[in-house]
């Protein structure tokens, strides 16, 4: 009697366990609300800035064609003037980034980055000509 019981405690477990399968996507982890942010000190017509929205499956992919997955946007920006994207990232450790450039201008607009991984602003830079916020050290 014991061994029935315990074979339909098995198969019961069994059945919950095939009954509550994951739904599709939830292996790939929780994702990250990351916020880019870019401004300057001077106000500055189409600013060449690049941020990262979409992960690679793998370096591989990722190094075979990085701006795949690192587009680019031209914006103004200045002192009361800031682009802001949000985006949502499963590992922003190794993905989140934005970098801005002012290309060949004479003028500096002496840019700052803000990069905010679930409401937390977790990396800042700032240069004359160009910023760039990661967590990674590219």
């Amino acid at each position: 009697m014991r061994f029935v019981q315990l074979g339909l405690a098995v198969a019961l477990a069994a059945g919950c366990v095939a009954g509550s399968s994951a739904p599709a996507g939830a292996d790939e982890g929780v994702l990250h609300q990351v916020t880019y942010s870019v401004f300057a000190e001077q106000p500055f017509r189409a600013a060449d800035i690049y941020y990262r929205d979409t992960e690679p499956a793998n370096w591989s992919d990722y190094s075979h064609d990085p701006y795949v997955f690192s587009p680019k946007v031209e914006a103004d920006v200045g002192p009361t003037q800031k682009w802001v994207l949000n985006v949502q990232l499963a590992n922003p450790d190794e993905w989140a980034m934005v970098a801005a450039t002012s290309g060949l201008s004479k003028t500096p607009p002496n840019f700052h980055c803000v990069l905010a991984v679930d409401g937390v602003v977790v990396a800042e830079n700032s240069g004359p000509k160009g910023a760039l916020c990661s967590l990674r050290h590219w």
